[in-house]
C-alpha cells in the first residue's frame, strides 16, 4: 500500500494522523483565492517529486500522475514483488482519476488565448488524460496486462479497486496495482465547485471545517492525493511469502439513475450497492465491524448514507462502527475511494477505528455511531467502505482480515 494526501505522504504517517485525528485542512496555496467564496482545501505538502521521479520528467509531468508515480513507488516497495519472476501479461494496472490533468489543461489553454496555438505543449494532451496514470505505472513497472483508468467521480478508485478484484477472481490476472489520484485544487476546478455551492466556506476555522454528520456541515472540503495498493491472487501471494494486510472479499457496484450530482433521496442506490458486496463477500451485515463512510459533509449525502445504512443493517446499524476520515483529509475525490480502502485495512490490521473529527453538534437525521474525535481500540474482522460519486455512481468495497485456514483450501 502507498498513500500521499493532505493528512501525511508516507503510509506510516498518514495512518498515525488518523488515528491521532490529525486534520490536513488548511488555507489553499496553489492559487489566489481572494475572489473565491472557499479559500482552505487539503493539500499535498513538503513532497519532493524529484525523489522518485527524474528531474526533467517532473517538469512535463502533470500533478495528478505525479502523485500516483509517489504511491505507486511506495506501494511496489512494501509489496516485495520482484517483477523478474512475474508474467508481466499477468499483471494489472487498473488506476482510477475523478478529474485528470486539469492543472495542465488551464495552463495550456492560457497559453492558448495569449500567444496563439503554436505555444501550446506537446506534452499537453498526456499530461492532460486521466488514463495516464495507470498507462505511466505500468511502464515504470513493465506490467502488461489489463491496463485501464476507470473515471466515476468520487468512486473512481473504489470502482478500480473492485474492477481489479473482478479480473484476479474471474482469472485474468494474477496481481493488480490499482487505486486512484486526484489534482485538482486549481483555480478552474476550484470555481466550479464554488459555484455549485458544493464547498465550505468556514474559512476561519479549517481544521474544523470538514465535518461529516454534524448539525453544522456547511459542504465539503476539497483534497487532493492519491494511494495506490497492490492485489493478488491468493495462491500467487501464498507462494511468494507475502505480506498479507487484509483479504479482499466483496465489491458492489450501483447507478442511482437519478441527478448529475444529488443522491437518490430513497438512497436505493447506496442501500444495492451496500448489499451487493457483503453478498459478494458471503457476509451478513451484522458481522461487519466497520464502516468507512463516504461522509463529505454536505447536507444531503451524510443524512442519506446514514438512512442507507440503517436499511441495510437493520438492528446492527446501532452497534457498528462507522467513521469518516474525510474529516481529516478532505474530500479527495478520485482518490477517496482508495484512500479510505487503506484506512479500512489498516483498522483491520490494529484493531483501531479511526475517529470522525469535529464531531460536536449531532444532527438529529444523523444518529449512528460515527466514532467521535477519537480512535476507538477495537477488534476488526471485517470492514466495509462506501464511496459515491456525482451522476449517481457508487461503489463499495468489503475487505476481511486474511487468516490462514482451511476456509481457504
Amino acid at each position: 500500500m502507498g498513500v500521499v494526501c493532505p493528512v501525511g505522504n508516507d503510509l506510516q504517517s498518514f495512518w498515525s494522523g488518523l488515528c491521532a485525528g490529525k486534520s490536513g485542512i488548511g488555507p489553499v496555496t496553489h492559487f489566489d483565492t481572494t475572489a473565491y467564496p472557499t479559500k482552505i482545501a487539503g493539500e499535498v505538502k513538503g513532497l519532493d517529486f524529484s525523489q522518485y521521479v527524474e528531474p526533467k520528467e517532473v517538469r512535463r509531468t502533470d500533478r495528478a500522475i505525479l502523485l500516483p508515480l509517489v504511491a505507486a513507488r511506495m506501494a511496489m516497495q512494501q509489496s516485495k514483488l520482484d517483477m523478474s519472476k512475474e508474467n508481466p501479461e499477468r499483471c494489472a494496472t487498473i488506476v482510477g482519476a475523478g478529474i485528470g490533468g486539469i492543472s495542465t489543461l488551464e495552463a495550456e489553454h492560457t497559453k492558448l488565448l495569449e500567444r496563439g496555438p503554436g505555444r501550446v505543449s506537446p506534452f499537453l494532451i498526456p499530461m492532460m488524460i486521466p488514463n495516464m496514470p495507470a498507462g505511466r505505472i505500468s511502464m515504470e513497472y513493465g506490467l502488461k496486462g489489463p491496463n485501464f483508468a476507470v473515471v466515476s467521480a468520487c468512486a473512481s478508485s473504489a470502482h478500480s479497486i473492485g474492477e481489479a478484484f473482478l479480473h484476479i477472481k474471474c482469472g485474468m490476472a494474477d496481481l493488480a496495482v490499482t487505486g486512484g489520484v486526484e489534482a485538482a485544487i486549481t483555480p478552474l476546478a476550484f470555481a466550479g465547485f464554488c459555484s455549485m455551492g458544493a464547498l465550505s466556506k468556514r474559512n476561519e476555522i479549517p481544521e474544523k471545517a470538514s465535518s461529516p454528520f454534524d448539525k453544522k456541515r456547511d459542504g465539503f472540503v476539497m483534497g487532493e492525493g492519491a494511494a495506490i495498493v497492490v492485489l493478488e491472487e491468493l495462491e500467487h501471494a501464498r507462494a511468494r511469502n507475502a505480506t498479507m494486510y487484509a483479504e479482499m472479499l466483496g465489491y458492489g457496484a450501483t447507478g442511482d439513475a437519478f441527478h448529475l450530482s444529488a443522491p437518490d433521496p430513497d438512497g436505493a442506490g447506496a442501500q444495492g450497492c451496500m448489499r451487493i458486496a457483503i453478498g459478494n463477500a458471503g457476509l451478513e451485515p451484522k458481522q461487519i465491524d466497520y464502516i468507512n463512510a463516504h461522509g463529505t459533509s454536505t447536507d444531503l449525502n451524510d443524512k442519506i448514507e446514514t438512512a442507507a445504512i440503517k436499511k441495510v443493517f437493520g438492528e446492527a446499524a446501532r452497534t457498528v462502527a462507522v467513521s469518516s476520515t474525510k474529516s481529516m483529509t478532505g474530500h479527495m475525490l478520485g482518490a477517496a475511494g482508495a484512500v479510505e480502502f487503506i484506512a479500512s485495512a489498516l483498522a483491520i490490521r490494529d484493531g483501531v477505528i479511526p475517529p470522525t473529527i469535529n464531531y460536536e453538534d449531532p444532527d438529529p437525521d444523523c444518529d449512528l455511531n460515527y466514532t467521535p474525535n477519537s480512535a476507538v481500540k477495537r477488534n476488526v474482522r471485517y470492514a466495509m467502505s462506501n464511496s459515491f460519486g456525482f451522476g449517481g455512481h457508487n461503489a463499495c468495497l468489503v475487505l476481511g482480515r486474511y487468516e490462514s485456514s482451511a476456509a481457504h483450501k
